[in-house]
């Protein structure tokens, strides 16, 4: 059965059936921590225990780390881009660390972002070093993969859009939100990826709800593709893409044949001043609330509730 793990500023934690356990541990990492599995079994079965809402959590990875998002990834997000789901590419992007939160920090925009986007995305993490080359397969999966969380990689469309540039439109801080558990899988929960259901609301509206069902590339396919250019390590995060429903939509088959048609400068005009007026990019004060679990609740990554703050 899973662990459920929790952080704060000065300790880890074992989320138990009555509360919160502190884990006898000096790690300071989420690397660190997953090295040291024994102090976590020993909170694990602990009494000494404190209401987990007395707690203010943290985000349970740390940086600085690898932070790794797959593009594209459900046949929702893929027809709402504009695109064949049948043909598009298994494609990743770099996030900086830096970009991490914790699950009830705001959200910030930066003054010069307009149009400011989210994306529900389930977080695989690392539990030791994947040497480029590693040979990731169905029945070696979960050594390398210690848990999962739930992220939201907020998305600043009008600047990742024109310039293509995610590492910039992706990375500012706090577009990252993690948290607020890392479920630690133990044998066979791995086998219960498939069966987690994304929800995303803002103020309380559904605005994304898949299944892992209408995933195009699963981890494990994911990571034969990764593991085969880049090293990954104990504590790094891969998001791995988003279902539909984002602000985001791409214009109709028409209106893009004529944006062709057009120089760049005057497409991108036209293009962002029609998103301007789409209620369903980010407001001050929003408040967006993230869940993700199986039907039975065996896998339950925990509720993320975040707001928008604009500066």
């Amino acid at each position: 059965m899973s662990i459920s793990v929790l952080r704060t500023a000065d300790a880890w934690w074992v989320n138990t059936p009555t509360g919160a356990a502190r884990i006898d541990t000096d790690a300071t990492t989420t690397a660190e921590l997953l090295a040291d599995r024994s102090a976590i079994e020993s909170a694990r079965t602990s009494t000494d225990t404190v209401a987990v809402e007395t707690l203010d959590v943290l985000s349970p990875v740390t940086a600085p780390c690898r932070v790794i998002a797959q593009m594209t990834n459900f046949v929702s997000h893929v027809k709402d881009s504009g695109m064949n789901p049948a043909t598009v590419p298994l494609t990743f992007f770099r996030k900086t660390s830096g970009s991490i939160s914790g699950p009830t920090d705001d959200i910030v925009k930066p003054p010069h972002v307009q149009l400011l986007d989210y994306e529900i995305e389930i977080g695989l993490v690392f539990g030791k070093t994947v040497p480029v080359g590693t040979r990731i397969n169905a029945n070696n999966i979960a050594e390398y993969v210690a848990g999962l969380v739930i992220t939201n990689d907020v998305s600043a469309r009008d600047v990742q859009l024109p310039k293509t540039q995610f590492y910039e439109g992706k990375s500012y801080p706090t577009f990252t939100p993690v948290g607020p558990l890392l479920v630690l899988l133990e044998e066979g929960d791995f086998d219960r990826f498939d069966d987690l259901e994304l929800t995303l609301r803002v103020n309380g509206a559904v605005r994304q709800n898949s299944t892992v069902s209408d995933m195009i590339y699963r981890p494990v396919e994911t990571l034969q593709a990764l593991s085969g250019f880049q090293r990954l390590d104990a504590g790094d995060l891969l998001l791995t893409g988003t279902p539909g429903g984002t602000a985001l939509k791409a214009p109709a088959k028409p209106i893009e044949l004529l944006g062709s048609l057009v120089p760049p400068a005057v497409k991108w005009k036209v293009f962002f001043k029609k998103q301007a007026s789409n209620p369903n990019y980010l407001h001050d004060g929003d408040v967006l609330e993230l869940t993700c679990a199986t039907p039975d609740g065996t896998l339950d990554l925990g509720v993320q509730r975040t707001a928008v703050t604009y500066r």
